[in-house]
């Protein structure tokens, strides 16, 4: 369980986040939804530690990223993509981070063979596609087996190939009992992969629901977002 609760952040005189509660619940896929900088990779580094908040709580099963005993067995993240020197093979970049975490060395060849990377694991991450590089990503969240797994915009830039892979692996892992985040500002996608959605603009939550109950009366979740993000401009003036 994800439990973001009352949380603010600001930066100097602008706020970043205003006081936004919201929950990702095992079983599910949950869409993290908002146009470039409403503040969703604000609250996503918040909660993996990677930034302070102003006030309120970011929780990891009821605890901050930092008192987990074992991060990255409790909870797997892909931020800015893979994160790996571009001179390294794929799978020395996975092997330095196992090695840090005391994790075996098979759990590497586990994780390739899952995201697809076994056969270009001995290139230099330099010479991977930007699919590539965001399985990769996905392979070092995934080390630790965790059940919690957090994305920042998963599929943008992939070709349609990539696309449903990542589509059906986030589905398949939360089928399995899993917690799933992703954030992203693709709304056609996520409609395909979601069943939670939360939409975030300028910092307010304008929406917190099942995928079906945020949609309600509109065609698609895109026209339901524009809806209530107008109404939420309209409050504002």
């Amino acid at each position: 369980m994800l439990t973001i609760n009352n949380l603010v952040k600001h930066r100097g005189t602008q706020k970043i986040l205003s006081g936004i509660s919201f929950k990702a619940r095992p079983g599910r896929v949950t869409g993290f939804l908002g146009p470039n900088g409403a503040g969703k990779s604000s609250t996503l580094r918040i909660l993996l530690g990677l930034d302070r908040a102003t006030s309120g709580s970011a929780l990891i099963n009821g605890k901050p990223f930092a008192e987990l005993h074992n991060p990255l067995a409790t909870v797997g993240a892909a931020l800015d993509g893979s994160g790996a020197h571009r001179m390294r093979t794929g799978r020395a970049h996975l092997n330095w981070i196992a090695c840090a975490a005391r994790l075996p060395r098979s759990r590497v060849e586990d994780v390739l063979d899952i995201v697809g990377l076994t056969n270009a694991a001995d290139k230099r991450v330099g010479s991977y596609s930007l699919g590539m590089g965001k399985r990769l990503g996905m392979a070092a969240a995934l080390l630790g087996d965790p059940k919690i797994l957090i994305l920042d915009e998963p599929v943008n830039g992939l070709d349609p190939e990539g696309i449903r892979f990542i589509r059906t692996f986030l589905r398949k892992r939360a089928e399995s009992g899993n917690t799933v985040l992703l954030s992203s500002h693709l709304m056609g996608e996520l409609a395909e992969t979601v069943d939670d959605v939360v939409i975030i603009k300028r910092g307010k939550i304008v929406a917190d629901g099942a995928l079906e109950e945020v949609i309600g009366k509109h065609a698609t979740l895109e026209e339901a977002y524009f809806a209530l993000t107008s109404e939420q401009a309209g409050d504002a003036r």
